[in-house]
């Protein structure tokens, strides 16, 4: 008699070998996924996931994104098979080599959790650490583990909320920043999507129904604009497809947060890809295709200024490779354009696998170094920030007064820019000369710019300059002079970096001395912990005793002269809202006035009142908020 049991695992199992039999293995590999099935099935038959489903159809899961969608040999299909044999049942790792040979049997050993009576950080560190060493025997690995926590996510719905909140800030601060980095592209994305999901449901609601709706409203206009571009580039004989795709809910909530914006603000809310495969049959070189069509485009519609960017030449550190663009729409609002061959676009979804071009070698072998760094410095404490601040971001290339080109990540300050000059530059400076602009130290670095460090004999560093690095260099500089030369701190609460308030969707942590420390869930000091030290999440916040105290939240308005604007923002936030006013500015140029103010707020309620009445405004044209 066929049980519901036997019906879901038999056709999951299926599906796997109809997968496998369509990639073209040798006789002995499909016989070897096969037995490595087979030693699954056995082993997890008891086992349930949450969910109420039979175990076996998560490792099943994870062969098959193994397989498909990373594109992985047999040896790592029979290991996903197998990668909770060990950890979850009285099989060993010395029987799944005996079986399948070293190859299977080592992947599976670096995936396996490894218990310990005592870890050197916490469980969550340990394994990262584990996890992250495996490079120096195979990059399959971490693929393998990326599969694992993908199809993690996917069913992720089936936990319970704190350990959603725990898991997807893994996720966030880890996993899919190495997706990036190793260049799965689609990985990476659904990663990101699927972790805002779960830990700031309201926020990833409001941003998907914005999506959603903007996307059904402007297809048509979409369609007609691409049409003309279609067509100039078959009468040219280019063979390519012109799409327009919405970007991921994370990708716009993490613009909104970087620039201060609302959802109305999102300049680019969908990009045109253009994806081009005959550039070899025209007798034209890569590059030369791609300039050609940018070319073809900007004769059709008008190219805003500056706004030219080429990955061609020098490939992000993911390899990824592209020409980007912004053209006038037909609705008057620009269109991000992004031009690449079908080669390109493979690499950008496969990068780590395709070919080992020389970026990822690269990356592999920093990887190698700083992890070897970290190891012989006994760093514990902090070692995923290191690790993340040193290898998670986007690659820049600044230049020195000399004219040699120094590489940072994204994000970077002229503090990592001092410190990877020399450890004295960065205890000794005290500002910046920025493209012969006079700068404070903690400025944020460009794609191309020029820097100087000034510096005095007397080294002297402020704390808060933790607070304004991403480079291992930088932070490991600053923290060995903070601690020859010890600063006192007070304890807090409330995060001072994210300032929460009452109406936030927030994460709690249970302090040794009881007490609990408080965050926004974007917060990144706050993922980080969760993804460390995920067992001192707390389960429920209150947040309603903190509405007695008040917050200062900054707001910029951009309006027309007229109406007496100030006197209704004075009138909206002191008589209406009853809320106390901080400082005030305003400027006027062509009858365009910009204002700034400081408002204590108790709540995000107040907040949202004020964003809305000042919005209703006729006279409002933009507004902004910054914590």
């Amino acid at each position: 008699m066929t049980t519901d049991y036997d019906k879901m695992v038999a056709d999951a199992r299926d599906e796997l070998f109809d997968c496998v039999e369509k990639r073209r293995f040798t006789h002995e590999e499909v016989l070897r996924v096969r037995g490595a099935y087979a030693l699954a099935e056995e082993a997890h038959r008891p086992q349930r996931r949450k969910s109420g489903e039979p175990y076996i159809l998560h490792p099943i899961a994870v062969a098959m994104i193994v397989a498909n969608e990373i594109g992985l040999g047999a040896d790592p299909i029979c290991a996903a098979l197998l990668h909770d044999v060990v950890e979850d049942t009285d099989h060993t790792v010395k029987e799944i080599r005996e079986l399948f040979g070293d190859d299977v049997a080592e992947l599976v050993n670096v995936v396996t959790k490894k218990k310990k009576n005592h870890y050197e950080t916490s469980l969550q560190v340990d394994n990262y650490k584990q996890m992250l060493q495996s490079i120096h025997y195979d990059i399959r690995a971490l693929l393998l583990k990326l599969a694992d926590r993908l199809h993690n996510m996917r069913t992720l719905k089936s936990m319970l909320p704190h350990k959603q909140l725990k898991i997807a800030s893994e996720t966030d601060y880890f996993y899919a920043p190495l997706a990036n980095r190793l260049g799965l592209y689609q990985v990476k994305t659904e990663l990101e999507n699927l972790s805002f999901r779960y830990r700031q449901p309201n926020e990833y609601a409001e941003v998907k129904d914005y999506i959603t709706r903007y996307v059904d409203d402007h297809a048509a206009a979409a369609e007609a604009w691409m049409k003309p571009i279609r067509e100039v580039l078959a009468l040219r004989g280019i063979h390519a497809t012109v799409t327009c795709e919405p970007r991921s809910a994370h990708s716009i909530w993490a613009k909104m947060r970087e620039d201060h914006i609302s959802l109305r603000e999102v300049e680019h809310i969908r990009i045109v890809h253009i994806n081009y495969d005959n550039w070899k049959e025209l007798d034209m070189p890569e590059k030369e295709m791609a300039l050609f069509i940018y070319s073809l485009i900007t004769n059709i519609y008008a190219e805003k200024p500056g706004s030219m960017n080429s990955y061609l030449d020098v490939p992000k550190d993911n390899n990824y490779r592209s020409l980007h663009c912004k053209l006038m729409g037909n609705e008057g609002r620009w269109m991000e354009v992004h031009i690449a061959s079908t080669e390109m676009m493979e690499i950008s979804n496969h990068g780590c696998l395709v070919g080992r071009e020389r970026n990822v070698e690269r990356w592999i072998n920093n990887f190698r170094r700083v992890l070897k760094e970290l190891a012989d410095q006994g760093k514990n404490g902090g070692f995923m920030e290191e690790v993340r601040s040193a290898f998670y971001e986007d690659d820049i290339y600044v230049f020195s007064p000399k004219g040699d080109m120094v590489m940072l990540p994204k994000g970077a300050t002229a503090i990592d820019f001092a410190f990877e000059i020399h450890n004295k530059v960065g205890e000794q400076m005290k500002f910046a000369i920025i493209n012969d602009k006079l700068c404070s130290v903690k400025t944020k670095l460009n794609k191309g710019d020029r820097v100087r460090i000034g510096t005095d004999d007397v080294p002297s560093i402020d704390p808060s300059w933790l607070d304004h690095v991403v480079t291992y260099k930088a932070r490991a500089g600053i923290q060995k002079y903070l601690h020859r030369n010890p600063v006192k701190t007070g304890d807090l609460v409330l995060c001072p970096h994210c300032k929460p308030i009452s109406g936030d969707e927030v994460i709690g942590f249970r302090l040794p001395d009881g007490r609990i420390e408080v965050h926004q869930c974007h917060c990144r000091t706050a993922i980080a912990k969760a993804a460390s030290s995920g067992d001192s999440i707390e389960k429920e916040v209150d947040m309603h005793e903190f509405e007695q105290m008040s917050f200062p939240v900054q707001f910029h308005v951009e309006s027309v002269n007229k109406d007496q604007l100030l006197l209704t923002i004075v009138s909206l936030v002191s008589e209406k809202l009853r809320l106390s006013l901080g400082n005030l500015h305003s400027t006027i140029v062509d009858d365009i006035v910009s204002t700034d103010f400081e408002v204590f707020v108790h709540s995000h309620d107040d907040i949202s009142q004020l964003k809305d009445a000042l919005s209703a405004l006729p006279q409002v044209y933009g507004l902004r908020t910054q914590f």
